[in-house]
């Protein structure tokens, strides 16, 4: 028996033992890096996300942020139902196994194709729904901060140094190695107007978050949001930085032009559903998401440090995250007048 089939036999016994659920069928799905991820269907056609965490060091983090999942969706954020053990614990453990148990979401697919047309609202409702639950988490209330917190750029210097030293000593460079290389130095020379963008931003506010707002935690079932998943343990981040994650998400920026109309329809609409939110965080979305991804590494210093996870998917992700960023730092301006404009 390989490990493979091993870990779903005592997948299937822990569902049975720990939470009552007799699995007709268990299968893998090939996603997630903190986690080994199953769909399961029970012997009354139920249908489970099971989620086995890898580091069992992780698990203080992994309980935190399932609780702070159950706390947004008892404010009515779209987000899956956790099952609790017959125990009443919210993740299971049993010899070196730790998984938790999850209503599954059907017919549903994630953001990674990019927001257009209707969804840029729908996603806007969502976003000030999330965010106007948070900001009652017991964690940390809502508080302004100076925009340079945004990232820390002295660090990003010494990151890019880094790379740009190691990947000169390596004599033959494959392809995605020789761009690397190439967009560490363009990005560590355009730090210094990532510096002047946040410096010349107001205060922000910085409140409890989702943590992981990138696409693939953002399911859609046509235009609608149908859930959001994978929450990181409560702590204090920038709103703007939050929204950036998803609304200015590479796939989308590069889709053309649209996203500087459909950027104002979702902040028009996150207003609207959370009317105490700031202008200033709102029309600061594109700036603070253009510096914070310029004073990124990420996964420019995978082939380094990860090299096991630089595979075809990765490398375009790098790729077009890179062309994202230069994209918006080129439309600042227009991008600012635009946002301003959608939240007066």
């Amino acid at each position: 028996m390989s490990d493979a089939e091993m870990l779903i036999t005592t997948v299937t016994g822990t569902l049975t033992l720990a939470y009552g659920v007799h699995p007709a069928e268990v299968t893998q799905i090939p996603a997630g890096t903190a986690t080994v991820n199953y769909h399961v269907t029970d012997q009354t056609g139920g249908e489970w996300f099971a989620k086995v965490y890898r580091d069992r060091t992780a698990l203080p983090r992994e309980r935190a942020a399932v609780e702070l999942a159950e706390f947004a969706r008892a404010g009515h954020v779209p987000v899956p139902a956790v099952r609790r053990t017959r125990e009443g614990d919210l993740i299971e453990e049993i010899g070196e196994l730790a998984m938790s148990l999850w209503e599954y979401v059907p017919d549903a697919v994630t953001a990674e194709g990019g927001l257009t047309a209707r969804r840029w609202p729908a996603v806007g409702t969502f976003l000030g729904r999330l965010h106007r639950r948070l900001a009652d988490h017991p964690a940390a209330a809502p508080a302004l901060r100076p925009a340079t917190g945004v990232c820390d750029l002295e660090r990003a210097r010494s990151r890019y140094g880094r790379l740009i030293t190691e990947y000169g000593r390596r004599g033959d460079l494959g392809p995605f190695e020789a761009w690397a290389l190439d967009a560490a130095r363009q990005r560590l020379a355009l730090l210094d107007r990532a510096a002047v963008i946040l410096a010349g931003l107001p205060e922000l506010t910085e409140q409890i978050v989702h943590g992981d707002l990138a696409s693939p935690n953002l399911l859609l079932r046509g235009d609608q949001v149908a859930a959001v998943v994978d929450f990181q343990p409560p702590r204090p981040r920038f709103l703007s930085w939050e929204i950036a994650r998803i609304a200015c998400d590479p796939r989308t920026v590069l889709l053309g032009d649209q996203w500087l109309t459909g950027l104002p329809a979702l902040l028009a609409a996150y207003r609207d559903e959370h009317p105490k939110a700031r202008v200033d965080d709102l029309v600061s979305t594109v700036a603070v998401g253009c510096a914070y991804t310029l004073a990124s590494t990420y996964p420019l210093a995978e082939p380094l440090d990860n090299p096991g996870a630089v595979d075809a998917a990765l490398q375009r992700y790098g790729r077009a995250r890179h062309e994202a960023a230069l994209v918006l730092l080129n439309r600042l301006d227009e991008a600012k007048e635009a946002l301003r404009d959608s939240v007066r």
